[in-house]
């Protein structure tokens, strides 16, 4: 529970939502929408994540799930990139995102607001840096990559804590998504099981049925059914969880808003029409499972050239169907023939290797490893590495586009959001016309790396002009453009000269929560509204 509001049980409070069956009964109809899916990405998770929680029954914890993949190259794949978008996206221990004052401030005004926007962006980064974000979200990219939908749950967590943030990557098994009219992701239902002792953690409050607590008396460790949702309500969202345990009717544990969604939804590509994403993996599913299946046909093989397959004498009545074409099998055969022979083995281990080989060449390639996998070379020139990252921008670029509108501009503006209610930002809106979120990622980076190519090389036109052609440029600007592109903090440039000194600004929260310079939207949440909204899922 986060410290902005205790949980309230619902029959304390005005009902936000539907009654209980409407919201199950919705939930029920999502899902069945959703269950065409589900053989597809199981066939997914076999092949590719095999570690996934699986969608045919809850599983059980430590299992093993490999018996039927005969060939690593898909998982390794998967894993690769993975890794890959954790590291080009989200690197850790990296500044990844910034904040920059936006078109409605000019001059002096925008150069006194860029440094406080900057250290804001610092504090938002260590806590990202100090949470469990790093390790939440290279899960959700594996189910991405996998699957191609993924689903971040953010919240708030309780004070005391080394981050104001807390993530947890939730399996595409328990999460059941809407597609609301403006094509995101917003609507989320959640269903998983708990104990009594942990519902009572969770809803200390909650009104409970006794059929319910007699349950719990008789087996401690029965689990019952929740189902939480969050749900688009104009700018905000509902929240409201429901215990259907089967024993009595459903009932509300608890309800809420939030001001943002603390699901951050997000996809690979989705095809028009369809509420899910697809994956690479979906797209190379049929070499991955021709390649699993040469791989087992091989070490079939292989097992029958170690042991062989006999021959021997019987003067017996030969019973063809108790012969077993298996590893080390003896087939008896007429009397006076030739001794104990082997049988010739019909498998061409060489043509076998040729197929799998290009069966791996096609995953890699489907899975980008070809070309985003380590570098080979460890003397790259500069221009080769910037060609490298050029290539990867092409490649990501779609992919790169979703994911930046998805997950990484819904979850900064939800981080900045909970740390301006707890004060240990200033009072901002990433808003786009007075604050700007900045994408500092290494593939982000990598586009700006080729503005700054192009501007040098005119730079150097120009000088070579001649000293007339060198009046056109504004040298001042033009440092501070190329500072911006490299991403250089606002304090290590000069501001622009101004007309008359201007007045100093903290670097901390102003007192009235309004930053100097900055008319604030009056669209946003008051801190109070805030306070009653942001309610914790733990």
């Amino acid at each position: 529970m986060p410290a902005s509001a205790a949980v309230k049980p619902a029959a304390s409070r005005t009902k936000e939502l539907s009654e209980p069956e409407a919201l199950l009964e919705r939930y029920r109809v999502a899902r069945e929408r959703r269950s065409v899916w589900e053989s597809h990405w199981q066939d997914c998770y076999d092949h590719a994540l095999p570690n996934g929680q699986p969608f045919r029954g809850g599983g059980t914890a430590g299992e093993r799930r490999v018996d039927r993949l005969f060939d690593g190259t898909a998982p390794d794949a998967v894993e690769q990139l993975a890794a890959s978008l954790l590291s080009e996206l989200t690197p850790p221990w990296s500044r990844w995102f910034g904040f920059q004052p936006g078109p409605a401030l000019v001059g002096a005004e925008r150069d006194r607001i860029a440094p406080l926007l900057d250290r804001a962006a610092g504090i938002v980064q260590a806590h990202f840096d100090r949470s469990n974000f790093a390790v939440e979200v290279h899960q959700a990219f594996l189910d991405l990559v996998t699957v191609g939908t993924a689903s971040l749950l953010m919240e708030e967590s309780a004070p005391g804590a080394p981050s104001s943030l807390r993530f947890t990557a939730v399996p595409l098994a328990e999460a059941v998504l809407e597609e609301g009219p403006d094509g995101r992701l917003d609507a989320t239902f959640r269903r998983s099981e708990a104990t009594l002792a942990q519902i009572l953690q969770r809803f200390p409050g909650a009104e409970l049925p006794g059929e319910l607590r007699r349950r719990a008396a008789d087996e401690p460790d029965s689990r019952f059914p929740v189902v939480e949702a969050v749900l688009p309500d104009g700018t905000a969202y509902r929240w409201g969880v429901v215990l259907d345990s089967g024993l009595a009717e459903p009932s509300w544990l608890a309800q809420g808003r939030f001001a943002q969604s603390p699901f951050v939804n997000f996809r690979w590509l989705k095809a028009p029409g369809e509420t899910y994403g697809r994956s690479p993996v979906m797209k190379a599913l049929p070499d991955i499972k021709t390649a699993n299946k040469v791989v087992e046909l091989v070490l079939k093989n292989a097992s029958i050239a170690v042991t062989g397959i006999w021959q021997a004498e019987d003067d017996g009545v030969l019973n063809p169907a108790t012969i077993r074409l298996v590893p080390g099998t003896i087939i008896p055969k007429a009397v006076g023939s030739a001794g104990l022979t082997p049988l010739a083995n019909p498998g061409r281990f060489d043509v076998s290797q040729l197929v799998l080989d290009d069966l791996r060449g096609r995953i890699r390639h489907a899975l980008l490893v070809d070309r985003l996998g380590p570098v080979e070379s460890a003397r790259m020139t500069a221009t080769e590495v910037l060609e490298r990252s050029v290539e990867m921008a092409r490649l990501l670029g779609a992919t790169y586009g979703r994911l930046q509108a998805e997950l990484m501009t819904p979850l900064l503006l939800r981080a900045a959001a909970i740390l301006r209610r707890r004060g240990e930002i200033p009072d901002i809106t990433v808003d786009g016309r007075l604050v700007e979120l900045q994408h500092r990622s290494p593939l982000a980076q990598a586009q700006a790396q080729r503005d700054v190519q192009a501007a040098l090389r005119w730079l150097d036109s120009v000088r070579a002009l001649g000293p007339e052609a060198e009046t056109a440029v504004d040298a001042a600007a033009t440092a501070r453009w190329l500072g911006e592109a490299f991403g250089v903090p606002a304090k290590l440039m000069r501001a622009e000269p101004v007309a008359a000194p201007a007045a100093p600004v903290s670097n901390g929260p102003v007192s009235s929560g309004v930053m100097p310079g900055v008319a604030l939207s009056n669209a946003r949440l008051s801190n109070a509204e805030l306070s009653n909204a942001e309610l914790s899922n733990d």
